[in-house]
């Protein structure tokens, strides 16, 4: 991966679709673009140091969210390095910290130019819908339906693998009621008739039905359980829509799967560190669910000798699992205009001017 020593140069991480790499073929006179292939765990030394290895000449990076991690032990190791690029409007995988200290620019992408990638009749209506609802629903109808296990029936000359379960007047928990959470519910109701309970820290039957009326639906359309507890117990289908911090990582363990019923169904499109994955796996395994669909994990992308990788799910009394590559945002639409956003940010860059959507640095102390 070498570079030329008289023009910048940019390593592009995590770029699955090949997208951006196209995009710059315009700079080529000014810039040398180079394509990483796969994601580095910056928690194993051995990757890390292949990493750090590779970044070394760079003066640019662009990563995608929340995919390869740049701490300080990377960082520190990156003295080419100027400009760091994310796709997305935040990326807690960066030490923003680190980054000011060393006097790298970290700028991210809105997304907003998406409505470029769009049919112009259909601009109204992408503020209100999110791909990664769409996901939550894939995943949610494919568990339900037992797609995937029906195609793999008919791939091996066999035929119906068993009932599949309905959503109608059945109950969807929502563990969080924010924006993705919202538009879940509003799904919920208005697509499949399903009845909705909701909970997070600081939710309120006030703020439920705020959502609700928001979208023309009644007060207590959305009703807030007691307890989290609660929550888990009454679910038929309990899907996660909760930020991460140090406070919620973990928030879903032993206590609330356990609480489940026999036949309830666990989604998460939200962030891996929110379940306790031990304790998920367990209750799997076991066969105490009906199964969970996930679109994200611990660690990403997974280990060959994953778990989740290597168990024969929905055999032998284990639960269904149905398991997608954290792909709830990864949209033809937002993903070519958040690396057309980047493009931009680079051209900006090679020409002196500020940036747009760069992150605000927390102040050092001298």
């Amino acid at each position: 991966m070498a570079t030329s020593l008289s023009k910048p140069s940019v390593a592009i991480l995590n770029d699955y679709a090949s997208l951006l790499l196209p995009k710059l073929s315009h700079l080529s006179a000014k810039l040398d673009a180079v394509a990483v292939p796969g994601t580095f765990d910056a928690r194993d030394p051995a990757a890390l140091a292949s990493l750090v290895q590779i970044l070394q000449p760079f003066s640019i990076i662009s990563t995608m969210r929340e995919r390869t991690g740049f701490p300080a032990s990377v960082l520190n190791q990156l003295p080419n390095l100027k400009l760091l690029l994310t796709t997305g409007p935040g990326n807690a995988a960066i030490d923003l910290k680190a980054c000011a200290e060393k006097g790298i620019v970290v700028a991210g992408t809105t997304g907003r130019g998406s409505e470029a990638h769009s049919n112009p009749a259909d601009l109204g209506k992408l503020a209100s819908f999110q791909p990664t609802n769409e996901h939550t629903w894939a995943l949610i109808l494919g568990l339900a339906k037992r797609i995937a296990a029906g195609h793999q029936s008919i791939m091996g000359g066999e035929w119906e693998v068993g009932l599949s379960s309905g959503l109608a007047g059945k109950t969807i928990g929502l563990l969080g009621l924010g924006k993705l959470g919202g538009q879940c519910a509003r799904t919920a109701v208005l697509g499949f008739g399903m009845n909705v309970v909701a909970w997070s820290e600081h939710l309120t039957q006030e703020k439920a039905d705020e959502k609700a009326e928001q979208i023309g639906l009644a007060k207590g359309t959305y009703r807030v359980t007691s307890s989290k507890k609660e929550l888990f117990q009454v679910a038929d289908v309990l899907s996660v829509h909760y930020v991460l911090s140090d406070r919620s990582r973990g928030i879903v363990g032993d206590e609330e799967l356990k609480a489940m019923k026999k036949d309830a169904m666990l989604v998460n499109t939200s962030r891996g560190p929110l379940i306790d994955d031990t304790a998920l796996l367990a209750v799997l395994r076991e066969g105490r669910i009906k199964g969970a669909a996930l679109d994200v994990f611990d660690i990403e992308p997974l280990p060959n000798t994953s778990p989740w990788r290597t168990t024969e799910w929905g055999k032998n009394g284990k639960s269904q699992v149905l398991l997608s590559p954290h792909m709830g945002y990864v949209e033809e639409r937002v993903m070519n205009a958040w690396y057309d956003e980047t493009v931009e940010n680079i051209e900006r860059w090679l020409d002196g001017k500020d940036l747009n959507n760069r992150f605000a640095m927390p102040e050092l102390r001298r």
